[in-house]
């Protein structure tokens, strides 16, 4: 059974490309992630799948309709958060989310909602007195109150600071235990690997990888990623040679080695300190990673 079925989904701006060709599907009670970049085609997507954007072409089913056929249908058993919602400035938080939930035969609890993103001390304070933050959270009460059978959210912990942000992971798990499904977007990893049961990692409008988050990188890496930061070794080319070591990336003084035999790697990686008289210090060693795969697969850092 699926709640979303996604086909060939395509959508161009004069020559740029947004989304080219996607396909995917969604089942309930699923987190599945739309991982990338900005720019990659995250929000055009979710826009389109909610009926806020036509497509060029390609199928859309949301709960069994198509959302530019019959998008009354579809907006009545979803919850969206977007990236940039239009709030009234002047209504509270509480007149807020009580109006949201009026749009709708079987909402939350709007008290509870409320709590459920951390704003009971702000629920009698205007919208547009709250800081980027409570506003980003406030957008994800909307979204949540709607008690949708598919909840939206577009970047929903962008701006966050990271205790929010560890509370609304929270937050989103428990959806998933009420037997929603998630559809979320994110450029956070990290993210992506905590929550979701399925990721689509997309890079200029295409799927270039999809699959559960640790499956996929055990299909691309076999080796650990051992970190140092030490700028005289950025542009060591005698870290090729050291055993196990199958590619090497900096970014500023920070060295990443990823290797097959960590602690032979390691040892020859200390007979060159003392060679060269420069130490290494601090070095972690840390399982690949999604941002890793995503870095393998395009050549790139997800943030560049």
């Amino acid at each position: 059974m699926t709640c979303i079925k996604v086909k060939d989904l395509k959508k161009s701006y004069g020559s740029l490309q947004a989304v080219d060709g996607i396909s995917f599907e969604v089942r309930p009670g699923e987190i599945y992630g739309l991982l990338g970049p900005n720019g990659a085609g995250k929000t055009t997507t979710i826009e389109m799948l909610v009926g806020l954007r036509t497509r060029d072409s390609g199928t859309v089913d949301i709960l069994g309709y198509d959302p530019q056929v019959a998008p009354e249908k579809v907006k009545s058993g979803i919850g969206v958060q977007l990236q940039s919602p239009a709030m009234f400035p002047r209504l509270t938080v509480l007149e807020l989310v009580e109006l949201f939930a009026s749009f709708y035969q079987d909402p939350l609890p709007v008290d509870e909602v409320i709590e459920m993103v951390g704003l009971t001390e702000k629920k009698k304070a205007q919208s547009r007195k709250l800081s980027g933050g409570q506003m980003h959270r406030l957008a994800i009460a909307l979204a949540i109150v709607s008690n949708g059978r598919i909840i939206f959210l577009d970047e929903p912990t962008t701006g966050l600071d990271p205790q929010a942000r560890r509370n609304l992971w929270e937050v989103i798990l428990g959806l998933k235990k009420s037997g929603k499904a998630v559809f979320l977007t994110t450029h956070y990893m990290d993210e992506a690997e905590k929550l979701c049961d399925w990721v689509a990692i997309v890079d200029q409008g295409r799927i270039i990888a999809e699959g559960h988050p640790e499956t996929l990188i055990d299909e691309h890496f076999k080796e650990r990623a051992l970190e140092f930061e030490q700028p005289a070794y950025v542009n060591e080319k005698r870290l090729e040679k050291l055993t196990g070591v199958k590619k090497i990336v900096t970014d500023g003084d920070l060295v990443t080695l990823y290797t097959e035999t960590v602690s032979q790697t390691i040892a020859e990686l200390f007979d060159l300190a003392k060679e060269t008289g420069q130490p290494v210090n601090d070095i972690a060693v840390r399982r690949s990673t999604l941002e890793d795969l995503f870095l393998k697969l395009t050549g790139r850092r997800i943030r560049e």
